[in-house]
């Protein structure tokens, strides 16, 4: 059963306010580092002062950030929760970039090799398969295919799903992912790929292949996703 849509979205000054928190996780500004003018980081961002401003008191509120009167917006100190935006490991070659999705379809399927991945029987598992556009701000950077366990919903829409999978998993499955394991390598593209990232067929892009386990030490999910390195890149920091 094939459903085409469009994820529910995230409000902007959420998706800003997730750039941020990883912009302060990744270790861009320190603890006790003031943030650039609202003026100016707004710019940068390409929104409006005042959805910028519902970001900040939205970190302000989580204990990240702090207000100082006649000085300027500091960091308070590093992020210890989770954010939606965590494990998303893609940058606009310049940096930076609010993260989005589309999803194009959900499909039922049976994928021996994905089941494997998945640690199901994979004579008998089925797997719901989500394929997604994912953004950087408004450019469109990568494509991305998700496979997931089917007995977790028996019925799955598109236009139900969260931009963010993750809080999707939250909230009507009852688990979140705990920690991912990335592995990176540079393939020629599958056709749907190709065309949707409008390169030539046969083009070899950077794929990301992802297992990620639940807070029960569960592998719940694997994904690939391809991109094209002219239009970003992958990273990790620590700090």
């Amino acid at each position: 059963m094939l459903k085409n849509g469009k994820s529910k979205k995230l409000p902007l000054y959420i998706q800003i306010g997730e750039l941020l928190h990883r912009e302060i996780a990744a270790g861009h500004w320190q603890p006790g580092e003031r943030l650039p003018v609202e003026s100016q980081l707004a710019t940068s961002l390409n929104v409006a002062v005042g959805t910028l401003r519902k970001a900040l008191a939205k970190l302000e509120s989580d204990g990240l950030l702090e207000r100082r009167q006649g000085s300027g917006t500091y960091v308070k100190r590093a992020p210890t929760g989770t954010a939606i935006y965590q494990f998303f490991h893609l940058e606009l070659l310049g940096g930076g970039g609010v993260p989005r999705a589309d999803t194009l379809a959900v499909t039922m399927r049976q994928e021996p090799e994905v089941a494997q991945q998945l640690e199901m029987d994979y004579l008998e598992a089925k797997l719901w398969s989500i394929r997604r556009k994912r953004y950087l701000n408004t450019q469109l950077v990568a494509a991305e295919e998700i496979w997931i366990d089917y007995r977790h919903s028996d019925s799955l829409v598109a236009e139900d799903l969260h931009e963010s999978l993750y809080m999707h998993y939250r909230e009507a499955f009852g688990f979140w992912i705990g920690r991912v394991e990335d592995r990176i390598d540079c393939v020629e593209a599958p056709p749907w790929v190709a065309e949707l990232l409008g390169v030539a067929a046969g083009t070899t892009l950077v794929r990301v292949e992802r297992k990620g386990w639940s807070n029960n030490n569960q592998v719940e999910e694997f994904s690939r996703t391809w991109f094209d390195p002219q239009k970003c890149r992958y990273f990790a920091r620590w700090s």
